[in-house]
């Protein structure tokens, strides 16, 4: 399952996956939440905390996760992915080299840390 993070700063979106994670996840939360934000600010500031094992990630939302990096592949400026697996955290530092915008792992006891820098002007 994925929710929205409340009272985050208004610039970004932010999420958690907990339990099972669906492609339904990611058309009914995740989807509808970055279109608001790219149509507010022109950009694509994202917070994804993993809170869940990638094994319960669906085939489907791996899908939608990848689409939605395609999507809006030119309006990416920050993302932070939080988790305790620091390969997950390895792979996100990696996206620098691939992908426009600006990546970065957390561990979890760095979540607020994340948040600043996401949502950093």
């Amino acid at each position: 399952m994925i929710t929205p993070i409340p009272n985050i700063p208004g610039n970004m979106v932010g999420f958690i996956a907990t339990d099972e994670v669906s492609k339904e996840d990611f058309e009914k939360v995740v989807m509808p939440a970055v279109d608001r934000i790219v149509e507010k600010t022109g950009e694509l500031n994202y917070l994804l905390v993993i809170d869940t094992s990638l094994k319960n990630f669906t085939a489907g939302a791996w899908w939608q996760d990848a689409l939605l990096g395609i999507k809006k592949i030119m309006k990416w400026r920050r993302a932070a992915i939080v988790s305790d697996s620091s390969g997950i955290i390895t792979f996100t530092n990696f996206f620098n080299v691939v992908v426009p915008g600006e990546f970065k792992g957390f561990k979890p006891e760095a979540l607020d840390q994340a948040i600043q820098w996401v949502s950093a002007e």
